[in-house]
């Protein structure tokens, strides 16, 4: 997904969120230079091999208004409760014409209400179109029933991007039988 909505290009790629930087080859194989932020400086250990990084608040980025080509989000914005201050922030890094692309937990079909008990079918129950952090997940396999996650409904993730100034362009999702992932690509006018 990364690769086909960043595409090919030149110049830094911003990776918000970077966490052990194992995009950063990715961003590379398509002819960007790429660089990450995170909070943790334990993420940031492991990225240091693979990407320059820099210990930073996705929320106010150390970086000048309109300097980069491109920035992407990988699997960060349930992490994100101010996802959209960090929005604002990538629109303002962004040059005009520059792209972003997010990719990241599919709001329709993951969190504690999605129960997926049935392997061929996903039930929504009660608890999607509210906006809230929530430990409650489909399944105890992971962190996020420990650590938790911000789940924003579709249309408020999306509208999130619009009132930040990133039109959007394109999308995909993956998984099976119901998609987990969402993707998509906006670009700063």
């Amino acid at each position: 997904m990364l690769r086909d909505l960043l595409g090919p290009g030149a110049g830094v790629c911003l990776e918000v969120g970077c966490g052990t930087g194992v995009h950063a080859r990715t961003v590379r194989e398509l002819g960007w230079t790429p660089f990450g932020i995170d909070l943790s400086s334990g993420m940031l250990r492991y990225a240091r091999g693979r990407l320059p990084v820099a210990r930073a608040d996705a929320e106010r980025l150390p970086i000048r208004d309109d300097a980069l080509p491109a920035v992407v989000a990988m699997m960060v914005h349930t992490d994100m409760p101010g996802y959209a201050t960090v929005l604002r922030e990538v629109a303002r890094v962004l040059r005009p014409g520059g792209v972003f692309v997010h990719v990241g937990v599919h709001p329709c079909f993951c969190g504690g209400f999605a129960d997926r008990t049935d392997p061929a079918a996903v039930v929504i129950r009660p608890g999607y179109t509210d906006s809230h952090w929530t430990k409650t997940s489909w399944t105890d396999q992971g962190v996020r029933n420990r650590v938790g996650a911000m789940h924003r409904p579709l249309p408020e993730l999306l509208h999130m991007f619009l009132d930040a100034g990133l039109p959007l362009e394109r999308f995909t999702e993956t998984g099976a039988p119901t998609p987990t992932v969402l993707a998509l690509r906006a670009r700063k006018p």
